[in-house]
């Protein structure tokens, strides 16, 4: 377990124990997910009226969706504290 979060954008932390997978929120089968997600109350925006670049779904079913780029979150999530102009 680890006592740090990922960035996920806009002062947004999220738990990297949590998460399953990140990725590009372009594919028919990631929109449905979204879509489904929001349907059932389990979906987070958390980019802030921009555009969704990355989906994070976690181990409880949420899907978080954020305006950071995928190879960002990665970045980060290895421990490279990578800037991003969604952050400011």
């Amino acid at each position: 377990m680890t006592d740090t979060f990922l960035n996920v954008g806009f002062g947004n932390l999220v738990s990297p124990d949590r998460i399953i997978a990140i990725v590009v929120p372009d594919s028919a089968p990631i929109k449905r997910l979204v879509q489904e997600a929001k349907d059932g109350g389990n979906a987070i925006d958390v980019s802030c009226g921009r555009k969704t670049r990355s989906v994070l779904i976690t181990d409880s079913g949420h899907v978080i969706m954020s305006a950071i780029q995928v190879d960002t979150l990665k970045s980060r999530l290895s421990g490279n504290n990578v800037p991003d102009d969604a952050d400011q």
